[in-house]
């Protein structure tokens, strides 16, 4: 815009030169002084755009209202805070990649491994996970009395649960072959997990734990 000007008014001061040499006396002398001053002004008019001091801004023209942004300001944020929720945050399922393998000790259960996905780092509460089978929502209590330890899943970091699902004897059970897991009641988006054809009746659950061992119901 600034050289579009510049450009304009040469052009304007080569046109009011030629009507001044044009309609004045007929003169050699004259007229190469009156040529002379339009010379010296259209000088400048070819400047490029490199040519002013950065920031500067043409004859006449506003100055501009606002600088320029700094390129990073718009860079992104990293992945975990975009898109994973970020370091330290509390666990939800959705966070979280879940797994379920039985095992035959204390009269058989279901190991719940829980690792957080790529990119996040967060923190599950010292507390066991909700678990619950089938639409009717039969939940696990909790196995401990006590409470854990928070454990924080970044990378390969596991955490174990181990839930008894029939903690009765007979055969009064009711069989399911899912698992819905979520972290907390209040957790919005619970995961379902296949665990193969299991009898549940009133089912326990142990506290998150860092080592599987520790996380046998009943032990």
């Amino acid at each position: 815009m600034r050289t579009r000007r510049l450009a304009l008014t040469a052009a304007a001061v080569a046109a009011l030169a030629a009507t001044a040499t044009a309609c004045g006396p007929d003169d050699s002398d004259a007229g190469s002084t009156a040529a002379s001053p339009a010379a010296t002004a259209a000088a400048p008019a070819p400047a490029t755009p490199g040519s002013a001091a950065p920031g500067s801004a043409a004859p006449g023209s506003a100055a501009p209202t606002k600088a320029p942004a700094d390129p990073r300001s718009s860079a992104p944020s990293s992945p975990a805070a975009i898109d994973k929720g970020g370091s330290g945050q509390a666990c939800r399922a959705n966070d979280l990649v879940f797994g379920a393998k039985t095992e035959s000790q204390a009269g058989g259960y279901i190991l719940i491994t829980a690792k957080a996905k790529p990119g996040i780092t967060c923190t599950l509460p010292a507390a066991h996970p909700t678990i619950a089978f089938g639409s009717g929502g039969i939940e696990a209590t909790a196995a401990e009395h006590t409470t854990g330890e928070p454990i924080t899943l970044s990378g390969a970091k596991t955490a174990y649960a181990g839930v008894q699902a029939k903690t009765t004897k007979g055969n009064q059970a009711v069989q399911f072959t899912d698992v819905i897991i979520a972290i907390g009641n209040a957790d919005p988006n619970p995961a379902g997990l296949p665990v193969g054809p299991t009898p549940v009746d009133k089912p326990i659950v142990t506290n998150w734990h860092a080592v599987a061992k520790d996380a046998v119901p009943g032990i």
